[in-house]
């Protein structure tokens, strides 16, 4: 039975969200027991040499030769970007105790997204993606929200890192978008980890920090890299060639609930009430975004 292209993309999305999913606890876990810089060693050791044996499976290497000029400095720029933006994702796992509140709070993203692409590449959105955007906004308010008075202290610690990270996310997503059709997502993957191996090497020896780790901390780092770095990556790139980025936001809405149910069989750690209403305002919100899209698209094809 031949399988269409639609049907792919949305398996795909699904493998990615479901690996993502268990990104934030096996990396949480981690990074209970090491530092960022020795985290990111291991981490990403490992996923460039899964993403490097599926390239050799695949014979996928003459892809490199093949790719334009201008496209290395796409590559170039896109790294810089994913080491930030992994850095402020991975800073926020080892801040804040519940990793399933770093999920609900960068639901955010597919806002940013929205919003990032009418002021750089001039689209426009309808009333759909407009409220979707204000219930996400709204929702990570809620789940940041500390109550208390005073600017600086207003934010519980580790939101504005998630803010960060998926701000620079939205830039990632809208650059590969454009360049998806040029760039194959296994070189997008293994530039991504090679840029962030390197970084993680640099801040290693700058920090002058020891490679010994905890053997459960190296078990922890080497399941969550088959699933980080390579799986939900390559799955989430590849998707993208068969759905749009809005039919994979509805997917990808749902990583919160994966997330909620792996922290409390983990960590046996359920976030309070105003925590969940947040997370919910905020998928609601990425589902009104996502089925926006969609009707927006539909209504250009009817023209």
């Amino acid at each position: 039975m031949k399988i269409s292209n639609s049907v792919k993309g949305f398996l795909l999305a699904f493998v990615s969200v479901i690996a993502v999913s268990n990104v934030y606890i096996f990396s949480k876990v981690a990074l209970n027991e090491v530092s960022l810089p020795q985290f990111g060693v291991y981490w990403f050791t490992f996923g460039l040499l899964w993403i490097l044996l599926y390239t050799w499976y695949k014979k996928t290497f003459v892809l490199f030769k093949s790719l334009a000029r201008s496209c290395y400095l796409v590559l170039i720029f896109l790294g810089l970007i994913e080491v930030i933006s992994t850095y402020f994702f991975f800073k926020a796992i080892y801040t804040i105790s519940n990793p399933s509140i770093v999920s609900f709070i960068g639901n955010i993203a597919p806002a940013l997204i929205i919003t990032l692409s009418f002021f750089i590449l001039k689209e426009r959105f309808n009333s759909l993606e407009f409220w979707g955007i204000l219930l996400a906004i709204t929702g990570a308010f809620i789940i940041s929200y500390k109550g208390s008075s005073g600017v600086d202290d207003m934010f519980i610690d580790g939101a504005q890192y998630v803010l960060y990270a998926s701000l620079l996310n939205a830039i990632n997503a809208v650059i590969i978008k454009k360049k998806i059709e040029k760039i194959h997502p296994t070189v997008l993957t293994i530039n991504r980890s090679m840029f962030l191996l390197l970084f993680s090497i640099i801040a290693l020896i700058v920090l002058k920090e020891s490679l010994a780790i905890p053997f459960n901390a190296l078990k922890n780092i080497f399941i969550g890299s088959l699933l980080g770095p390579f799986l939900t990556v390559i799955a989430g790139y590849l998707a993208l060639q068969y759905i749009p980025l809005s039919r994979k936001a509805i997917i990808t809405s749902t990583r919160g609930l994966f997330v909620l149910q792996g922290s409390y069989l983990y960590f046996g750690e359920f976030p309070n009430t105003i925590a969940l209403i947040g997370g919910a305002v905020t998928i609601i919100g990425v589902l009104l975004i996502a089925f926006g899209k969609i009707r927006f698209q539909k209504a250009l094809k009817a023209k």
